[in-house]
């Protein structure tokens, strides 16, 4: 399985229209593993008996008796990026620790879906009074 960004507000809005649980998982500023477990202890409000590794990860997801009842369950992860870059090796283990519970939930109703989302587009501004225009940033590319 594998993961393609997608823009969030769909998916957000088509899994709320249907009664499910979402949950926005943001990373932004995380640049390690602990910084990692405890954003998705906070944003995912995991129980307590939460280990804070990856094993724990992969159990508290796989046992989501935690969750409110829904008919479906949506984790929508944003501002992956920074933390992807800063920590690939550890990036790609907590990918394999997603992939490995979707695919655990796949067959089991209600499911989970997870959504590595990309950033809204923010509405184009031209530049304050006075201020000078604003340099656009360019885009590194991954091969």
């Amino acid at each position: 399985m594998t993961f393609h960004p997608q823009p969030l507000a769909p998916a957000l809005a088509a899994a709320e229209a249907a009664g499910w649980t979402t949950v926005r998982l943001d990373l932004d500023g995380v640049r390690g593993k602990a910084g990692l477990m405890r954003r998705c202890g906070e944003a995912l409000r995991l129980p307590e008996w939460f280990g804070g590794n990856w094993d724990a990860l992969v159990d508290v997801l796989k046992d989501l008796s935690w969750l409110p009842e829904a008919p479906g369950r949506l984790v929508a992860v944003t501002s992956w990026r920074g933390y992807a870059g800063a920590r690939p090796a550890e990036w790609e283990t907590f990918v394999e620790v997603l992939e490995e519970v979707v695919d655990f939930w796949r067959e089991r109703d209600p499911g989970l879906t997870v959504v590595l989302a990309e950033p809204e587009p923010e509405p184009e501004r031209g530049p304050a009074a006075g201020a000078p225009p604003r340099t656009p940033r360019l885009k590194r590319r991954r091969g």
